[in-house]
């Protein structure tokens, strides 16, 4: 009998990005197969699509891309309470251990031993989800009804990270927020504010297209850093943030923020910055007494995300700009990238 095969985005270097047909094996027991429905290209895709890395993850064998998915339950191996072949899926890219020290505290985002899919932290990589199958955990598994498009329940990963990001934040209701960094996540983070109840949102960014779209989505302000500084100033010395999410991944971003916020203010970097050493304003962070923190992926807030684009209550197709089928992952990779056109591209079945 011939072995199960998929299609599937595999990165060798960078813009090195091709289809392969991957084989799948047995599925072992415990795990579901699904079938790719939609997937959403992330930032970090895009930096590992350039550079074969992504802060300090390096690609160093080839790489299945891929973590913002859905699909159809096609095979079950073994228990899978709740689940049947025929379910329509929002997948969790993260698989924790549930046993570690990290886990056991109840951060489980935070995992020592975690399998998070389209990743290169780890040695060999854990491969992701732009494949036509793929093999997830029952618990990765969260069931949307038949009638959601599989692009909206894709989008249920970067609206998770964008919700825990906002929760780092502490208290966000009725204090003023600024967002640096336009892209899908820092967009979604100016609808996740909003809905924690901030009194305004900024958004600041260096291209005038995404901050565009972020007054459409309701930005209280839109702040375009290539006219300089000078806007970002006033609008500071006038509202005083309380609270900076830094989206952007750029040591100017923090830099930014670390000058934007009021005295006693709270900064959450959101962003993947470089890898290495960065140069930000290190001393004003004790002189402002500011709170730095950082937020990674998510915990609870997968399922919390799911919950609300089934219900309407955040409307994630408001970003998707393109979407290309699975078999030109290449050419739709380089369409993200183009964000004088395009703000979130999703991939689709073929």
């Amino acid at each position: 009998m011939t072995a199960a095969t998929a299609l599937a985005a595999t990165l060798y270097a960078p813009e090195d990005l091709r289809m392969v047909d991957r084989p799948l094996g047995h599925l072992e027991p415990g795990m579901v197969r699904i079938r790719f429905g939609a997937g959403g290209i992330c930032g970090s895709d895009m930096h590992y699509f350039r550079h074969a890395r992504t802060g300090d993850f390096v690609v160093t064998s080839p790489l299945v891309l891929g973590h913002e998915v859905a699909g159809e339950v096609v095979k079950i191996a073994g228990d899978a309470a709740g689940l049947a072949v025929g379910d329509h899926v929002a997948v969790n890219p993260s698989r924790w251990c549930g046993s570690c020290v990290r886990c056991r505290e109840g951060r489980p985002n935070l995992c020592e031993n975690i399998y998070f899919m389209g990743s290169a932290s780890k040695t060999p990589h854990m491969q992701g989800g732009f494949a036509s199958l793929f093999d997830a955990t029952p618990a990765q598994c969260v069931k949307v009804p038949a009638d959601l498009p599989f692009a909206a329940a894709a989008l249920a990963e970067p609206l998770a990270v964008c919700l825990h990001a906002v929760r780092r934040a502490g208290e966000v209701a009725g204090r003023s927020v600024v967002i640096f960094g336009a892209g899908p996540i820092g967009l979604l983070t100016l609808l996740a504010a909003k809905r924690a109840g901030a009194a305004e949102v900024a958004m600041v960014d260096m291209a005038a297209a995404p901050l565009a779209f972020a007054t459409r989505l309701g930005a209280d302000h839109a702040i375009d850093l290539s006219q300089g500084e000078a806007a970002l100033d006033q609008l500071a010395q006038d509202k005083a943030f309380d609270v900076a999410i830094e989206a952007s991944g750029t040591a100017a971003g923090l830099a930014s923020a670390i000058k934007a916020v009021r005295r006693g203010a709270t900064i959450v970097q959101l962003g993947n910055l470089p890898g290495g050493k960065i140069e930000i304003p290190a001393n004003a962070i004790m002189a402002k007494e500011l709170d730095l923190r950082g937020t990674f992926r998510f915990d609870a807030e997968f399922a919390e995300a799911v919950d609300l684009i089934v219900a309407g209550e955040v409307d994630v197709m408001a970003l998707v700009t393109a979407e290309r089928p699975l078999s030109e992952a290449p050419q739709a990779f380089r369409l993200a990238l183009d964000r004088s056109q395009s703000v979130k591209v999703v991939l689709t079945a073929d």
